[in-house]
């Protein structure tokens, strides 16, 4: 269940206060014996320190299994975790206040394609006053750091936080993290997050050798993986759960953890991807596709041991080496090219010649010549074989 939403107080309920997160429903999971004690805890240590968890403390319950367990919870943790202090925000502004940014028109046609990331049957009018909400939440941050760029999937990620927190705590959680944990995916171009993601390979490199080489040889490249460290997976999966559940460990880990994660999913996946037919197409297909029931704490757990195992400069050393290994093979291919190309144009031009020749070779005076002399060879012929028959008869 969502945080409770606050009305204005009519009975009618038409109006939605935006200062307060929605009171929507996903899928209702009864709790584990396990979620259950969580949940217990944290609420005990809340109330301990006066809802203020140490961070390290707050982190650790984070990452560690079942994450913070429901959304109550995440309302009020999760601006500790992104270090926003909510004691002193501002309301929101009107969406006609934000009508005239260059990036309205793009974000409003992403938000109205998000339908997906809503609750299954909210009323229209509800999902209406949210896109809406989300289109003021972006346009707010983008407006007020014109060096960041939107992407297509930063609404995915902002509607994730405007359901759980609100749009006015969103708003400053998504500025942190726009300025820090999406601020490569924000640039100008995507050439960092293109080289970024390439941090997978040495990883799996590393552990999968097998894998690393069957990946390589598809030359199926990273675009696969591109939703998921634009959106952290938001866009990619289908289960609300699993979604706030990667978010409770993203928010409590290092900024590049997304890329472990995609590490960690593609070594679980190993033995299926192993099986597929070793061409682009059929590997960028099943890798594409997230299954529904992967082991996320499982993996967690994993991406939490490569990230001890790896540093990062060992990372970006191999991923140099492989960039290196990239351009070589690029400017040989082109070298090979460049040979096609001229073959194709010496033979062009030898044909060429040949046809400039004949049209020399056929003018009138030589073909007269030419046929004057055929007709002369055709009259000996025929004289020296009537000379030949007439000795063979006597």
């Amino acid at each position: 269940m969502m945080p409770t939403q606050t009305y204005d107080g009519t009975s009618e309920q038409n109006e939605i206060n935006i200062d307060q997160p929605q009171e929507l429903c996903f899928e209702k999971i009864p709790e584990s014996n396990e979620e259950q004690q969580k949940r217990l805890q944290i609420e005990q240590l809340l109330e301990e320190h006066k809802s203020i968890i140490p961070l390290e403390k707050l982190q650790e319950i984070a990452r560690n299994d079942h994450g913070l367990v429901t959304d109550e919870l995440r309302r009020i943790l999760w601006p500790q975790l992104a270090g926003v202090d909510t004691s002193n925000l501002g309301p929101a502004p009107s969406l006609s206040d934000l009508q005239n940014h260059a990036e309205y028109q793009q974000v409003v046609l992403d938000v109205n394609r998000s339908l997906k990331r809503f609750p299954p049957g909210i009323p229209y009018e509800q999902r209406i006053a949210l896109q809406d909400q989300l289109t003021v939440l972006i346009l707010r941050v983008i407006n007020k750091y014109p060096n960041l760029r939107y992407y297509q999937g930063y609404h995915d990620v902002a509607v994730t936080f405007l359901l759980v927190v609100g749009e006015v705590v969103a708003f400053a959680v998504m500025e942190e993290l726009s300025t820090n944990h999406f601020s490569e995916c924000m640039q100008e171009t995507m050439d960092a997050t293109q080289k970024r993601l390439m941090f997978i390979w040495p990883l799996i490199y590393f552990e999968n050798p097998q894998l690393f080489k069957f990946l390589e040889q598809s030359a199926v490249g990273t675009l696969f993986a591109l939703p998921w460290y634009l959106t952290w997976f938001g866009h990619s999966l289908n289960s609300y759960k699993d979604v706030v559940r990667l978010y409770d460990y993203f928010l409590a880990s290092p900024i590049y953890m997304p890329i472990f994660v995609t590490a960690a999913i593609l070594l679980y996946r190993a033995e299926e991807i192993l099986q597929v037919d070793c061409d682009m197409a059929s590997v960028h297909c099943i890798l594409s596709k997230l299954p529904d029931d992967l082991p996320f704490e499982e993996l967690l757990k994993t991406s939490s041991v490569l990230y001890d195992k790896y540093s990062l400069t060992v990372i970006e050393k191999h991923v140099e080496e492989l960039l290196r290994k990239e351009k070589l093979q690029r400017q040989l291919e082109e070298k090979r090219i460049q040979e096609r190309r001229k073959q194709i144009a010496r033979n062009a031009r030898a044909n060429n010649n040949l046809a400039k020749w004949l049209p020399q070779m056929l003018t009138p005076k030589s073909m007269l010549v030419t046929t004057a002399f055929s007709i002369l060879v055709g009259i000996c012929a025929y004289y020296y074989k009537n000379q030949y028959l007439a000795a063979g008869v006597s």
